[in-house]
């Protein structure tokens, strides 16, 4: 048994594998219950007693040198494997430069800190929606142009499942499982079958608000839409509201903020109107609150809704609503400052 034993021992030291692979078939030869040196262990049973002590020894050596060399080249493989995992040939070459947010997340952030400030949560929901939460809900007749293919993307048809045209739909969602008050706004991505220029494109951004409570007023609704206006345009905003119509509010109203390029006075940029239309508003139709489970005879409330490339248009004086999704990093890396 020592001749044998020698004989591993001097294998076992010349171990070596060049692949997991061959390192675990190594690790089975010699170490597994079924390996030799636990077979020279079962052996050692017959060993006769004066020769025990020193086969003992030499049996433990070599298993103990086994285990080791099995383990020294285990963490060689590993230590190699991680080398590779961390070297990304397609990677940017050092150094990487940090990205910036996007500049209608920053103006979105803006507008969203602006109204929780004076109260509103945020409320989100899906975009891909049925005609219900879109359509119908918002008081939309069944011969409604927005219902025409020219303006939705439709998935399916009978019963309709579309891309929202707007966010209105999770107002809609809020009021069925809400009671007033509810102050709410919702950002959120939408889509509309448009021709894509530099004033337009199939997907934008809008944020909607949503207040419904006791005795709310029009009066109520221009004194938040004039604090928004100062606080994201400028102390010496001033907004003008101009009759308009929606199917969900009644009285409804475009809003125009004077020119903060000239002033009020009058440039190319506001075709010297000195006025800039930034949203639409009004006070919810009773109609609504009705559909989707609102006493309209308790509750009064008002709507209003923004597109958040609009409004980044105006603050950062962007000509081409395309630039918002085209990725040039030297565009985005204009609006380091604001970030």
């Amino acid at each position: 048994m020592l001749a044998k034993i020698e004989q591993l021992l001097q294998e076992v030291k010349g171990l070596t594998a060049q692949n997991p692979e061959e390192l675990e078939a190594l690790r089975i030869k010699y170490l597994s219950k079924k390996g030799a040196i636990n077979a020279l262990m079962a052996d050692f049973r017959n060993v006769p007693a004066e020769q025990k002590k020193e086969v003992g020894m030499k049996l433990n050596e070599l298993k103990n040198l086994a285990q080791e060399r099995i383990a020294t080249l285990k963490e060689a493989f590993d230590n190699q494997d991680n080398g590779a995992a961390e070297l990304d040939l397609t990677r940017t070459a050092y150094p990487v430069n940090l990205g910036t947010r996007h500049p209608l997340i920053i103006v979105r952030n803006e507008i969203i800190d602006i109204f929780s400030r004076m109260g509103f949560t945020i409320a989100d929901g899906p975009e891909v929606e049925d005609d219900w939460h879109v359509f119908s809900s918002m008081n939309f007749a069944e011969d409604h142009p927005a219902r025409d293919m020219q303006d939705t993307f439709f998935i399916e048809s009978h019963p309709d499942i579309i891309l929202r045209t707007h966010t209105s739909s999770v107002q809609s969602r809020v009021m069925e499982v809400s009671q007033p008050p509810i102050r709410v706004i919702c950002p959120g991505r939408v889509y509309r079958n448009e021709a894509i220029s530099y004033r337009a494109h199939c997907f934008f951004h809008q944020v909607e608000g949503l207040y419904i409570d006791k005795n709310v007023s029009f009066t109520d609704l221009k004194q938040v839409l004039l604090q928004f206006a100062q606080e994201m345009f400028g102390p010496e905003t001033k907004i003008r509201l101009r009759p308009s119509y929606f199917p969900f509010t009644e009285p409804s109203a475009e809003m125009d903020i004077s020119c903060d390029i000239c002033g009020g006075e009058g440039c190319p940029f506001c075709k010297y109107t000195g006025w800039v239309e930034i949203l639409g508003c009004g006070m919810v139709d009773p109609a609504v609150l009705e559909a989707n489970g609102i006493d309209s005879k308790v509750y009064t409330g008002y709507a209003f809704g923004m597109g958040v490339e609009r409004i980044t248009n105006l603050k950062y004086k962007v000509k081409d609503l395309r630039m918002f999704s085209e990725n040039d990093t030297r565009f985005l890396e204009e609006f380091e400052s604001a970030n």
